[in-house]
């Protein structure tokens, strides 16, 4: 059979139709996954097209993923951090939906309290057990969507749930059919997506759920976990490793649409944020991310990367407030106690500092040189040095007129006695077997003690 793409417009074949394949062994893709030695990447050198959805957003896991790796947030946090992604997200509601755990009081207390901010966006959405109770109580608290968990690799039917490939799906079919019945859209979390039989489980599966889609009426949604982190970009890698392969299959094998497709990765193997957007690039319209990253083990597709990314991408933030990453940034060590390594992108400390005196040099001349992008007016962060044996003159200078905030005629160069003055001070520092850098407060007591007339110059 053919039919006519609207957005390719060519003609494709779609009589590819895959059944269930209910093998007696489980399919561990032992020549991929040996345990004994690192995973193994394989290629076909089959490559799929690149469809990047008309909209694209992102949705957040952090009181759900997120709060299975650390202390559970407070409810105040939890409310202060909704508001800032509500924030974050802009006018059209880029962070799209937030994920929440039902069963505790603070739990319920914190769902109660973001629903009545009364936000579009994030809708606030859930994650249930596959149990009548749960599917009442989700109901009962006003859910419109709710994640279910449904494994789909051989890892998990056979060696988890200890079924058949054909009593896991009739078992979900069932579950899924349930959740309808209450009111309830599902959300289907195929977990371990990357080392399932895709072909033999996952389509099959795929399609069943769009002939439920299709009788109901109701949306079903597919959230591809990458549940291990094992999913890799490259361009003809094979399945079940393949994010593009993954995504476009679910697209044009399963018949599902972008909007329904929703990616879910972790950073197991550092891809999360290759792997997110190489899941927009080939056909889903959502990335599931958390804040900071935070999850299990490794954690998840940083949010505030994929803000960017999707700025990269679209060439436009779509009026996302992306200083408000600083913001949550400060709240998270601040309020939160939480201690973001110094050299994390974009909110990290130090992600914009640095300590080469040639850095610092160019920096004073114009920071662009040694910039990513205007860090000061995309997120509130100017750009910083950190002052160390290699800084130089340079270095101080620029540490100076950043951290007093001089400009114009005011700012300080380099060739300045009063730099050189502090020079000299360091030079002994590290002369006399010091090994760390120079804190701010450090430098700051430095200069009032040696250069005092800086200070005048701030007010």
């Amino acid at each position: 059979m053919l039919e006519f793409n609207k957005k390719t417009n060519t003609l494709e074949q779609t009589q590819y139709k895959y059944a269930l394949q209910d093998v007696s062994e489980p399919n561990l893709y032992r020549e991929i996954f040996n345990y004994d030695e690192i995973p193994k990447c394989a290629f076909n050198h089959r490559k799929v097209p690149m469809c990047p959805p008309d909209e694209i957003w992102i949705t957040d896991t952090t009181f759900r993923d997120g709060q299975q790796s650390r202390a559970p947030y407070t409810v105040e946090q939890i409310v202060t951090l909704f508001d800032l992604l509500h924030k974050l997200g802009g006018p059209k509601g880029l962070i799209r939906q937030c994920e929440f755990f039902l069963y505790s009081d603070r739990d319920k207390e914190a769902v109660y309290k973001c629903k009545e901010r009364g936000y579009k966006y994030p809708e606030v959405t859930s994650w249930i057990r596959a149990t009548k109770n749960d599917f009442k109580l989700a109901k009962d608290m006003g859910m419109k969507e709710s994640g279910i968990l449904v494994s789909c690799s051989d890892y998990h039917i056979f060696k988890k749930l200890n079924m058949t490939r054909k009593q896991a799906l009739e078992h979900y079919l069932s579950i899924i059919k349930s959740a309808i019945d209450v009111g309830i859209r599902p959300r289907c979390h195929l977990e371990d997506i990357t080392r399932a039989d895709f072909y033999g489980f996952v389509v099959p599966f795929a399609l069943e759920l769009k002939k439920i889609m299709e009788q109901s009426g109701i949306p079903i949604k597919i959230r591809a976990c990458d549940t291990l982190g094992y999913g890799v970009a490259y361009a003809g890698s094979a399945l079940p490793r393949s994010v593009p392969g993954i995504i476009y299959g679910l697209r044009h094998h399963a018949g599902f649409p972008s909007e329904l497709i929703e990616w879910h990765g972790h950073n197991d193997f550092y891809k999360a944020v290759s792997n997110s957007a190489a899941a927009w690039l080939y056909g889903a319209s959502s990335i599931n991310c958390s804040l900071l990253g935070i999850g299990e083990r490794t954690g998840n597709t940083p949010l505030e990367a994929m803000v960017i990314e999707y700025a990269q991408l679209r060439g436009t933030t779509d009026g996302m407030d992306t200083t408000v990453i600083t913001e949550i940034a400060e709240y998270y060590e601040t309020e939160i106690g939480y201690k973001i390594p110094s050299r994390t992108p974009f909110v990290g400390r130090h992600f914009n500092v640095t300590r080469a005196g040639i850095h610092a040099d160019g920096l004073l001349k114009d920071e662009e040189i040694y910039n990513i992008f205007d860090t000061t007016k995309l997120l509130n962060r100017p750009v910083g040095v950190s002052v160390n044996q290699t800084s130089g003159l340079a270095g101080i200078a620029h540490w100076i007129n950043s951290y007093f905030g001089l400009s114009g005629n005011k700012s300080i160069g380099k060739k300045d006695e009063r730099v050189m003055r502090i020079k000299n001070w360091l030079d002994g520092e590290y002369k006399n077997g010091r090994v760390t850098a120079i804190g701010d407060g450090e430098l700051e007591e430095v200069i009032r003690q040696i250069a005092p007339e800086i200070f005048d110059l701030a007010l």
